[in-house]
């Protein structure tokens, strides 16, 4: 698959660049996508929620009042479920969210979620580039440039470029992530996946080298 290099002012450059059609071409697997931004999601949860039960409410030490003889219900304590001021029955507990998945089905998941990006045509690859210093404004006029004003868009840097990423930090629907870094969720969850010409080579690597270690396996 052959793409079009854009500069930064948004004309053409004289290159072309060629994606990996066992990457950016595959037979996208759907239930690998499901799994992978399934686990994503899961994992962010810090799992803390907490509501106290019975046994640990303060209060109610002393039995309210005597078991027989009143007319009324039995009662043992004032901190009872059943009563105002009381404990949660079967309230949240703290636990761990975290999900693992094989090597290979996040591999796939990857892959699956580019092959779609590049099939409904929302990749644009872009020369790399960096500011001499933070500048929204130069980061705006990009956007403008390229015609991608008010689309939300994942821009994928080759390495971590502090003055891209303070740039554009503040930018709403503007999310940037090294390349090395994207998850299944971050390139799907977006309109335009923008990536820097060396972020390809990155990604390409990552791959290769996964399939040269399974392999070697």
């Amino acid at each position: 698959m052959i793409k079009d290099v854009y500069k930064i002012d948004g004309t053409l450059a004289e290159e072309k660049i060629e994606l990996l059609d066992e990457i950016f071409a595959i037979e996208p697997n759907d239930h690998a996508i499901y799994l992978d931004v399934k686990a994503y999601l899961a994992n962010q949860r810090q799992g803390t929620h907490k509501a106290k039960e019975r046994g640990e409410v303060r209060g109610g030490g002393k039995k309210p009042w005597r078991q027989k003889g009143r007319g009324g219900a039995r009662a043992g304590t004032i901190r009872s479920p059943l009563w105002v001021g009381g404990g949660t029955i079967f309230g949240p507990r703290p636990r761990d969210y975290r999900q693992k998945l094989p090597k290979k089905v996040k591999q796939l998941a990857r892959k699956s979620a580019l092959s779609y990006k590049a099939k409904e045509n929302q990749i644009l690859i872009i020369e790399d580039f960096t500011f001499e210093q933070p500048k929204t404004k130069e980061f705006v006029k990009l956007l403008n440039n390229l015609n991608l004003s008010g689309k939300k868009i994942l821009l994928l840097t080759t390495n971590y470029d502090i003055n891209i990423y303070k740039s554009g930090r503040n930018i709403p629907k503007v999310n940037i992530l090294e390349a090395a870094k994207a998850s299944t969720y971050d390139i799907l969850n977006n309109q335009i996946l923008v990536m820097q010409k060396g972020a390809v080579s990155i990604i390409e690597k990552n791959f290769v080298k996964n399939k040269a270690e399974v392999v070697n396996e």
